[in-house]
């Protein structure tokens, strides 16, 4: 005999996307206006005083406000359709999707800066460096002031079981953040580059250093990519947290899971589908109640296989495969 039960409220919401008060869109917004002014002064100036380092610089943020553009809809999108019945576990992916995006158009990005790099360190031209330097110091304390706006502190969660301590992980912001200090990186570099070719007349460094930018860009891009494709594809492994809700299930009564599947529907939310073995099936409230400590659970549904015969208590609990 099997019984199915859903452990939910009589009215269950799917609201799992990230960013409820709207901080971070917002702030999304401002670094957006931020990178595109300074796209435009980095380009120009490139163009005007000759650096390639700065010309990168200008075109790759032109890039990441492209990419900051799909952050901010990203959570317009998951903020407007949170409640729509369409989408079967809520919104909570749209962020990790809108993450996943940003970093391939990240990579695209470092391929570029390597190609034009590379063409500019066999065919150097002349830089004038003083200009170029200003302008470069401009858009690194922009950048520095757009990552301070998209900086991602660690949530404080409660709980006191170890193995199910999470830090939410808010992809789509933290590919914008990514995106700001890729920013901060090519002007750093670029700040190198100008202040060893006027010092020491060293031209070469300016592609040099356009190359090591985009070599660091790309491991970002790779990182960012594989992490968040991860989340899409529910490719993640959450072993501890697996098997502590199995002990915690097991070690009452005599029950024993025989199937446990555990996916992320949001950044702080996940999903959970039970297959309990016992011999005395219990009301839905009660296998809710001994998750009730698993405050990232957020849907939960179990089914109920019952037993005849001899009970199980204490005979191998936790190692059935039924």
């Amino acid at each position: 005999m099997v019984h199915i039960f859903e452990i939910e409220d009589h009215k269950h919401k799917h609201s799992f996307h990230v960013d409820g008060d709207g901080s971070a869109e917002r702030r999304t917004y401002i670094v957006i206006l931020f990178t595109l002014i300074m796209m435009v002064v980095e380009v120009v100036g490139g163009y005007i005083f000759g650096s390639m380092a700065l010309l990168a610089d200008g075109w790759h943020m032109g890039t990441h406000a492209g990419a900051l553009g799909i952050t901010a809809f990203a959570y317009a999108y998951a903020r407007r359709n949170a409640n729509n019945p369409a989408f079967t576990f809520g919104t909570g992916k749209v962020g990790v999707l809108g993450g996943y995006t940003s970093a391939v158009i990240l990579g695209i990005v470092a391929v570029i800066m390597l190609w034009e790099s590379s063409k500019r360190l066999v065919s150097p031209v002349q830089i004038h460096f003083n200009e170029a330097i200003v302008v470069a110091c401009i858009g690194l304390v922009v950048n520095l002031v757009s990552a301070y706006l998209l900086r991602h502190p660690h949530h404080q969660e409660g709980g006191s079981h170890e193995d199910h301590h999470h830090h939410p992980q808010d992809h789509n912001l933290k590919a914008a953040y990514f995106h700001v200090l890729a920013d901060a990186l090519t002007s750093v570099l670029a700040i190198i580059a100008l202040f060893t070719g006027k010092a020491f007349g060293w031209i070469w460094m300016d592609p040099i250093m356009g190359i090591v930018g985009s070599l660091i860009i790309g491991r970002w891009a790779y990182g960012l990519v594989r992490e968040s494709s991860r989340i899409l594809l529910d490719g993640e492994t959450h072993g501890h947290m697996t098997q502590s809700i199995r002990e915690t299930l097991e070690s009452d009564a005599d029950n024993r899971v025989s199937d446990l599947h555990l996916w992320r529907v949001g950044p702080h939310d996940f999903a959970s589908i039970i297959t309990v073995l016992t011999h005395h099936p219990r009301p839905p409230e009660y296998y809710k109640d001994l998750l009730a400590e698993y405050a990232e659970l957020s849907h939960i549904t179990v089914e109920i296989h019952a037993y005849e015969g001899v009970s199980c208590v204490g005979a191998n609990k936790g190692h059935a495969n039924v």
